[in-house]
């Protein structure tokens, strides 16, 4: 299904369970695998490595244009993203808001994942469903906030999900077969959730590899009517 793959975060738990299915899943697929990070996987003879800097558009530019050396893309995951560094960790309350915060927050969740699109989506497949998917998450939902707290996280991932709208619109005029995605992968053993994880039920901490065979089951039977929209790891939409 999937010929030609593009991976963003291959040096994340979920990007690298991604890039390990797909390679598993499609043995005659050509990958190419993203990361800001040196790759330290198998040098497989299918997956071509990008190393990138997102403070310099030009290397997404440059791995854009070498990615389509093999053929247009039937598939983009976008599995980058940023919850806590350092002492930056999710706010409890309003007094804890700063404008780097939210200014850093914004720029893992929704400006790199919008300067991707930028760069690759010019070189999606035209024959037949070509994916661009990214990982949101469900506290990005504004009709599913119940709790607050979070406010640059939450807000960062709400302009995610609005992001995926737009591209979802402005593709279908040009690539009716489009899906643009976003994706919450549950609560995955990972950095991003480890503060985190004595808060969640054992059965509710996925592995990566969990979450990476539920996320491309959904990649391989969604349709072009569901694009713009969010899926949680079990195939549910969530609302925005």
């Amino acid at each position: 299904m999937f010929k030609n793959i593009v991976i963003f975060g291959t040096g994340g738990a979920i990007g690298s369970a991604v890039l390990d299915h797909l390679v598993s899943k499609y043995p005659g697929a050509h990958i190419h695998a993203c990361s800001s990070q040196p790759f330290l996987g198998d040098h497989h003879p299918q997956i071509t490595f990008h190393l990138i800097t997102y403070e310099d558009e030009q290397t997404l530019a440059d791995a854009a244009q070498k990615s389509q050396n093999s053929g247009p893309i039937d598939l983009i995951f976008v599995a980058t993203g940023l919850l806590h560094q350092g002492a930056l960790m999710p706010e409890k309350s309003l007094k804890e808001i700063t404008a780097d915060n939210f200014i850093t927050l914004y720029k893992a969740n929704t400006i790199i994942p919008a300067l991707i699109a930028k760069h690759f989506l010019p070189h999606l497949t035209r024959d037949g469903r070509g994916v661009y998917a990214v990982l949101s998450a469900r506290v990005g939902s504004i009709s599913d906030n119940q709790w607050g707290g979070w406010y640059a996280y939450r807000c960062a991932k709400a302009a995610l999900n609005m992001l995926v709208k737009n591209l979802s619109i402005e593709m279908a005029r040009r690539y009716p077969d489009a899906v643009i995605l976003g994706l919450h992968p549950g609560t995955v053993d990972s950095a991003l959730s480890a503060p985190f994880q004595k808060q969640v039920p054992a059965d509710q901490l996925f592995t990566p590899k969990f979450a990476a065979e539920k996320l491309i089951s959904i990649l391989e039977t969604i349709q072009p009517v569901d694009t713009g929209k969010c899926f949680a790891w079990d195939g549910q939409e969530i609302k925005p």
